[in-house]
């Protein structure tokens, strides 16, 4: 008797996808070394005291650097049927008319050297406006007298001698240079910072993200605040008589659109930073902070996103109201 299955083949194994290959940026390891050894050189040559100043500058080169080399191994995600990527310039302009398309192309295709550069050269150049304006004497002189009264005063000797260092590098070459600098790199450690704190928040109420994702997106939440901002506070520098600004609040911003107006930062520190963290720019910064999330990740609602939005927000908010609380004095 013949079998009546010897015509029966198996059906072959499913076939399975490959996943597209993701790139590396690599051109980033190759930055993060030059920024490396630059930053090396510049401490050396500001122990050796050729080059004064420059230490945290030589510092802050050296942590981007290393930054840099970390990122490069880091791959980038991989879209399906990706939109065609959205130039440089369209992406800045965009993202005060249309910024819910701009984060969705982020999506796809992360950048975000630009919008950081421009941050941090947009602080900078406000930076040396308001030492100029304001002088270095009285920056450093205010500093110091309001650190004689905080909770964490070194002895009067050292602290006398630590003012005179102070004062001598800010006027120096390397101290005018190193503070725009400094100004640049801090504005890419805040966003690889704040970066991962939108990926751990968006994880956490079940959305997905990949970090450059997250790390473009919070490049172009930063933008346009500091743009308008700095533009505002520049105007106000040269506008105000220099003795009615205070020399250390001031060098964030002097635009007062929030409700710190209300009281006195001398009086009430930790009321008043509550208060300021509550204005125009303030929710600004995190309606496109959620707008970002939920456009820049995976299957995010509009909940989780301001979710996460939120509790960003409110980790900073008490953040400084722990540190006013701290050192009441630097807001006298």
């Amino acid at each position: 008797m013949s079998d009546p299955n010897q015509q029966f083949h198996p059906p072959p194994p499913p076939a399975v996808e490959a996943e597209p290959e993701r790139r590396r940026v690599t051109n980033l390891l190759w930055a993060g070394i030059g920024l490396f050894v630059v930053g090396i050189i510049i401490l050396i040559l500001s122990i050796l005291n050729i080059f004064p100043g420059a230490g945290g500058m030589g510092g802050a080169l050296f942590v981007l650097g290393v930054m840099f080399i970390g990122f490069s191994f880091m791959r980038l995600p991989a879209i399906p049927d990706a939109p065609p990527p959205m130039s440089t310039v369209g992406a800045l302009t965009g993202i005060f008319f249309e910024p819910t398309n701009v984060f969705r192309n982020l999506r796809a295709h992360p950048k975000w050297v630009a919008p950081i550069l421009l941050a941090g050269v947009l602080n900078g150049a406000y930076l040396t406006a308001f030492y100029a304006r304001l002088t270095p004497d009285r920056i450093v002189n205010f500093t110091y007298e309001k650190l004689a009264d905080s909770p964490i005063k070194p002895p009067p000797e050292a602290m006398e001698t630590a003012r005179v260092q102070e004062l001598e590098k800010q006027k120096s070459i390397g101290g005018r240079i190193g503070r725009v600098v400094t100004a640049i790199c801090s504005v890419f450690f805040g966003v690889a910072f704040v970066a991962a704190l939108m990926l751990l928040g968006t994880l956490a109420f079940g959305g997905r993200m990949h970090y450059w994702q997250a790390f473009s997106v919070m490049a172009f939440v930063i933008f346009p605040v500091t743009l308008i901002q700095k533009a505002i506070s520049l105007i106000i520098l040269y506008l105000k008589s220099p003795d009615d600004i205070h020399p250390l609040i001031g060098q964030e911003t002097l635009v007062y659109d929030n409700l710190g107006l209300l009281v006195s930062s001398k009086d009430h520190p930790v009321i008043y930073v509550t208060l300021a963290a509550i204005g125009v720019l303030a929710l600004y910064r995190l309606w496109l902070f959620a707008t970002g999330v939920r456009e820049g990740g995976y299957k995010v609602s509009n909940t989780a996103a301001w979710s996460v939005a939120i509790s960003v927000f409110v980790l900073f908010l008490l953040f400084g109201m722990a540190a006013a609380a701290i050192f009441p004095s630097f807001l006298g």
